[in-house]
This record gives C-alpha cells, structure tokens and sequence, in this order.
C-alpha cells in the first residue's frame, strides 16, 4: 500500500515538471538572454575602441556602466518581486533592458559622439537586467515542492546561462562583421522574445499571496542574516570572486587572441566559447547529479574552486595558445561545477518570504565581479601579467576556503538536506 503511494506520489511529481517544461525553457531564457546582452560584446570590444576611438579601459566600461547599476538596483528588484510577485517585475525588466539596447544601437549607428549616449543606453540596460535574471532564482523555488526539483531546474537555469557566454562570442563576432554595432540592435530583439514567453507561459504559483509589507520584509530579513549571516555571506563574497574571475579571463584572453596572436571575428568567438562551453557542460551535470543533497553542493563547490585556482596559477607558465585554451578550459570547468551549487544553496536554504531578496543579494554579488574583473584586468595587463595571476589566484583561494570552512551542511543524503532546508527555514513575525 504504502509503496503504491509512494509511486503515485513519485508520478505526481514527475508530471509536475512535465507540465511546467514549458515554463522552465520560458524562464532559462532570462538569463540566457541577459547573458547575451552583456558577454557578447566582450569579443566586439577591441573593435569598439578602434570605430569609437577610445581606450582599453574605456571599452571595459561599456560591460562595468552595465553592472553596476545592477549591482545596487537588484536587492530593490528583489523586494518588489516578494512584494508583488515575479511576473510583475521580470516583464517590464525585459522591456526596459531592450529599450536600452535601442538607445546603444542608435547612439552606434548616427551620433559623431556616441561612447557617452552608449553608456547611457548601457545604464538604461543595467537597470532592466536588475529585475530579470535575479528574480528567475526564487521563481523556480517558488514553483517546485521538492528541492530535488529545485535542483534540477536551477542546474537547467545556470546551464542557460551559461550557455549565453558559449554563444556569446560567436553570435557577437558573427554580428559585429556585418556591422560593428549590430550587437546592441539584436538586445531588444531578444528582450521582446523572451517577455512574450514569459507572459505566455509562466503562471503565477498556486496559493501564491502578496509578500510582507515592508516592516515585516525587514524583520523577516534581518532574521535571515541574523540566523544564517555567515554562510549567507561566504556565498556571497564566492559568488562574486568566480565572476571576477570569469570575466577578466574571458577579457584577458579576447585581447591576447587580437592583439598577439592576430585573431578576430568570428574565429576568435570560437576561441573564446571553448572554455564558456566547458563551463556550461559542467553546469549542466552538476545540477544533475547534485539534487537536494548539501552535503554533495558544498564538497563539489570546494574541490571547483580549488580546481580554479590551480588553473589561474598555471596561466604563468606558458603564453603558448594551445596551452592558454586548455588552462582557462579547465577553469571553465571548475567555475562550471560551483555555480549551480551556490544557487540551490541559497534557493532551497531560505524561506519564500524573503528569498526574492536574498537571492537578488547573491546575484548583486555576482554582478559585483562581473563589473570589476574586465577593468582590473586591463589595468593588470598594463603593468604585469604576473600581478593579475598573483590576485586571481588569492581570490580563488580565498573563495575555496570559505566554502571549506562555513558551508556546513550535517549529514547527507535527501533525508538530511530535508532536515537542512527546514533548519534554515525562517518564519514570518507574528
């Protein structure tokens, strides 16, 4: 009897996500889409300083203005999607992030002066990008009952984002040799596509209730870090550790292929989406293999970062160009296994009151490292490659150790991490 309910129960379940896959392909493409707007101007850049005329660290710019907005705009973005659920905020993101491209395209197209209106347009795109990718997070802990599923479709999540920097390169190359400032125009276009897909397909969750007014929001927050602040925070700081990683070798890397081994357009887009597509497979596995299971999360998360780091500390030994693609191919794949990790972390660790914010937390920490790695790496290439090497590898050292010392799930297995999930739970003020 008992097993017959089980299996019930077991293909209840399997036709939950059955039915929402359609949801879940609407809802990868956010951060697929996001990824797209940002990444793919990465190989497009040496040929922006060059049509703007401007400098290196100029065009490191055009992917910084873009994140800091993000950066502080997020954890708002967070609030108002606990407050008046995620569709609300995540739409009208996506229209205003392909409004932005509008304007970057346009400024690119017929103004003499464009660099400072492009910016603008970039600004206008960060603040959109806020309300969207972030958001994805909690919505999928908010569809799933079982964290296994959370899991799972989290692993799918991250695997389309990164996915979007595999096709990043190319797509943008592939773009920029028709018109170099043909990237900005297809944002918009893919910002439309995916808002209607999301409008269409995504339906708000059952039993869904308006989030805590603000006092209630706060306290509920404070609680959180409260309770769980110094594991909150480690996540955090790795979060943005591996993507200033991430990024200042993809920037790194795109400005060796051009200027020392004279390899652009296209080609180079399929240069660079080697390492991205090693860190999109590992991704995917990952968040495969790891389910609910913490224990699985945190020991994964360590030994990728540490992976990381050996691959950071090897870029020294040799400039030779096979060589640079397998070292930064195996960091994509350290970097690869840790992401899905951290976001089921947080997501299946931190209860639906507040886990818009926290998990828009996480993700400003993120973009944190995006909008400083491509700067910090110009200027290192200005002085010493040995300096970038030295701080890339302290950081991922750093990263591994925190996940070493303050991830500290007890016990394993899904009965376990059950009991994890509910130790972390946090409830609302009475």
């Amino acid at each position: 009897m008992t097993s017959t309910l089980d299996s019930k129960n077991t293909g209840k379940q399997q036709d939950e996500i059955h039915e929402k896959r359609w949801a879940i392909v609407s809802l990868a493409s956010i951060p697929l889409i996001m990824t797209l707007g940002n990444s793919m101007l990465i190989p497009v850049l040496p040929l922006m300083e060059k049509e703007l005329d401007i400098s290196k660290f100029q065009s490191s710019l055009i992917i910084t203005v873009y994140s800091i907005v993000a950066i502080f705009l997020i954890p708002l973005a967070g609030f108002l999607s606990d407050r008046y659920g995620r569709k609300v905020v995540i739409i009208p993101s996506l229209l205003l992030s392909g409004i932005g491209g509008l304007i970057s395209w346009y400024a690119a197209w017929k103004l003499d002066s464009a660099y400072p209106i492009i910016l603008l347009g970039r600004v206008l795109q960060g603040v959109g990008v806020s309300g969207t990718a972030p958001i994805v997070l909690p919505l999928v802990g908010d569809m799933f009952k079982r964290e296994k599923d959370v899991s799972s479709t989290l692993g799918l999540v991250e695997t389309a984002n990164t996915f979007g920097k595999v096709l990043s390169p190319i797509l943008g190359a592939l773009l920029a040799g028709f018109i170099w400032y043909l990237p900005f125009l297809s944002i918009p276009i893919f910002c439309l596509f995916s808002a209607i897909l999301v409008l269409l397909l995504v339906k708000k969750p059952k039993n869904d209730k308006k989030g805590p007014k603000l006092h209630d929001f706060w306290l509920n927050t404070k609680k959180a870090f409260h309770k769980h602040g110094s594991w909150l925070f480690a996540v955090f700081i790795i979060g943005a550790i591996l993507m200033f990683i991430l990024f200042g070798v993809l920037f790194y890397l795109s400005s060796v292929l051009e200027d020392t081994y004279k390899i652009d357009g296209v080609k180079k887009g399929f240069y660079l989406a080697g390492p991205l597509a090693a860190l999109c497979l590992a991704s995917y596995i990952t968040g495969k293999v790891i389910k609910d299971n913490l224990v699985k999360m945190k020991w994964i998360t360590f030994f990728g970062i540490m992976l990381s780091t050996g691959a950071v500390i090897a870029v020294q030994f040799s400039e030779q160009f096979v060589y640079l693609l397998i070292v930064f191919l195996i960091c994509g794949v350290g970097i690869g296994v840790s992401l899905p990790c951290l976001d089921a972390l947080i997501t299946e660790s931190i209860s639906k009151a507040v886990r818009g914010t926290i998990t828009c937390i996480y993700s400003s920490a993120r973009y944190m490292g995006v909008a400083a790695g491509p700067p910090a790496t110009a200027l290192f290439m200005k002085t010493n490659l040995i300096w970038m090497v030295v701080t890339f590898a302290a950081l991922a050292f750093i990263a591994g150790l925190l996940a070493f010392r303050t991830i500290k799930p007890q016990g394993g297995g899904s009965q376990s991490s059950s009991s994890l999930f509910n130790k972390f739970e946090i409830k609302k003020p009475d």
